[in-house]
């Protein structure tokens, strides 16, 4: 899930590109991890927010017993494509939708699942309160971002290489965004606004 102004660049042969190399090099590792933190609560429907090129999705679909409903959405139509056409072991619900407007009934899913998607919600709290407001009495949101950049030795790497190309006035993307939310302090408190315990 991307916010509107970014959201309409993950179109064309990004999808693709991203499915093809970014996924089985970064995000195919954590995907298990989730998908299997979000199976030993053993749900009865799952929505995942973000869902990207499915790669959570796809795991969830793999290890979770065939009654379980599953309802996928991301912010980017072409994402969702992509992960539609790789396929899933049985049916999946795929829905372009904004995690700050879930277009779902109150109390609808046990668990809310976000694998690196947070990160990019412009109104995080209003995200989490829409992730709240969809989940079920005792229900749970699961969810991962990325540590400090310097914590990440492949995306520090790279952008170290290319530092010099980058302008001198603000900290680059990478580090804003996808490295830029990690602190428990300001995410706890973020949840609790949002009417998390």
């Amino acid at each position: 899930m991307h916010p509107p102004e970014t959201g309409s660049v993950f179109a064309g042969s990004i999808p693709q590109f991203y499915a093809q190399y970014l996924v089985p090099l970064i995000f195919e590792p954590y995907a298990v991890d989730l998908a299997s933190r979000v199976t030993r609560r053993q749900p009865a429907s799952i929505l995942e927010i973000a869902a990207g090129t499915g790669v959570v999705t796809r795991q969830l679909a793999h290890t979770l017993p065939p009654e379980v409903s599953i309802v996928a959405t991301d912010l980017s139509q072409p994402m969702l494509d992509q992960a539609a056409a790789a396929g899933t072991v049985r049916p999946v619900e795929w829905c372009q939708a904004d995690a700050q407007q879930l277009p779902f009934l109150d109390e609808a899913f046990d668990v809310v699942v976000c694998q690196f998607g947070v990160m990019f919600f412009p109104d995080k709290v209003r995200a989490f309160a829409e992730a709240r407001r969809v989940l079920r009495p005792h229900g749970q949101f699961i969810f991962s971002v990325w540590d400090r950049i310097e914590e990440n030795e492949l995306t520090d790497t790279i952008l170290q290489a290319v530092r010099h190309l980058l302008p001198d006035d603000h900290p680059p993307f990478m580090t804003r965004i996808p490295h830029g939310y990690c602190d428990p302090a300001v995410i706890a408190q973020d949840l609790g606004r949002a009417g998390f315990t």
